[in-house]
């Protein structure tokens, strides 16, 4: 890209923890849930005072803090605290069936808010910038999703395709293993996943892998499966109610950032893809009345 894209500073250590819980010990398990439980708390412990508090030693707190990518404790207890200094002033609420109509629009709303902005949080410049660089120089685009992303994944290539990309869309697990056979050195494969760990979109990804592909993956949990073989990872929250089932709010995260990485593309490759989303215009024209 022309520009350099700043780097970011640590992510959200909170919306970080959920990311990776699946992922930690039993011992850092418990780290987690004795900060999550009560961050403002937690801030003002000592390693030692967290560690007697979540019932593990403090070798356990220090790993803890290692995996969500901090030096140590303090580095992670600063990050927690400046955090907290700019919670939003509202607090987000589950719907409850009782609520009025206009209390369940605030709320519902509030919620959407709430995971564009932990979207934002999560992202890493690092990350997007890797990510868009790659998909920028990809001879051919290979985009995976099953279930629910692979709602996303239509959407994601026909942005891209808008652009003037090389690219293709596939949704059934079958036909994902025979694409990503094909896909090999300058390609790319962009794999949506919430959790990270579908079998029927990892392992053909990891095939292409092998044959020398590009993997780009967008994904809520930052330690899960996909991740491990990806070249850049762009991690966004799970969040999820009782009432909702977090379907839709996944969604919104997933189709920000792909609405960012598509923009990123489109500057990048101003003059061409200004052509192309000029040229699909034209050719739907005379569809309208």
């Amino acid at each position: 890209m022309k520009k350099e894209l700043k780097r970011m500073q640590t992510s959200n250590p909170i919306l970080m923890i959920s990311s990776i819980y699946n992922s930690l010990t039993k011992a850092e398990k418990k780290v987690a849930d004795a900060v999550r439980d009560n961050p403002e708390e937690a801030v003002m412990f000592t390693v030692t005072d967290l560690s007697e508090k979540a019932g593990v030693g403090e070798t356990s707190v220090i790993r803890f803090c290692r995996k969500l990518g901090f030096r140590g404790y303090h580095d992670f207890k600063l990050a927690v605290a400046q955090d907290l200094v700019h919670l939003p002033s509202y607090i987000t609420g589950e719907i409850d069936e009782l609520d009025e109509f206009d209390v369940i629009i605030r709320k519902m709303t509030q919620n959407h808010e709430s995971i564009l902005k932990s979207t934002m949080d999560l992202l890493r410049l690092e990350s997007l910038q890797e990510a868009v660089e790659l998909l920028v120089k990809a001879n051919k685009i290979y985009i995976y999703g099953v279930g629910s992303s692979g709602i996303t994944a239509l959407d994601a290539h026909y942005r891209l395709m808008r652009l003037g990309m090389n690219v293709e869309v596939q949704r059934d697990s079958h036909i994902i293993a025979m694409s990503a056979a094909l896909a090999g050195k300058g390609d790319v494969v962009l794999g949506i996943t919430t959790s990270g760990s579908t079998k029927d979109l990892v392992d053909p990804i990891a095939e292409a892998k092998r044959n020398g592909a590009g993997v780009v993956c967008l994904t809520s949990h930052a330690k899960s499966p996909i991740t491990q073989i990806a070249d850049a990872v762009l991690l966004i929250p799970s969040k999820e109610t009782p009432f909702q089932g977090g379907a839709l709010t996944t969604k919104i995260a997933q189709i920000h950032v792909i609405d960012i990485v598509a923009t990123l593309i489109a500057i990048t490759k101003k003059e061409t893809a200004y052509a192309s989303v000029k040229k699909t215009a034209n050719a739907v024209a005379d569809k309208l009345y």
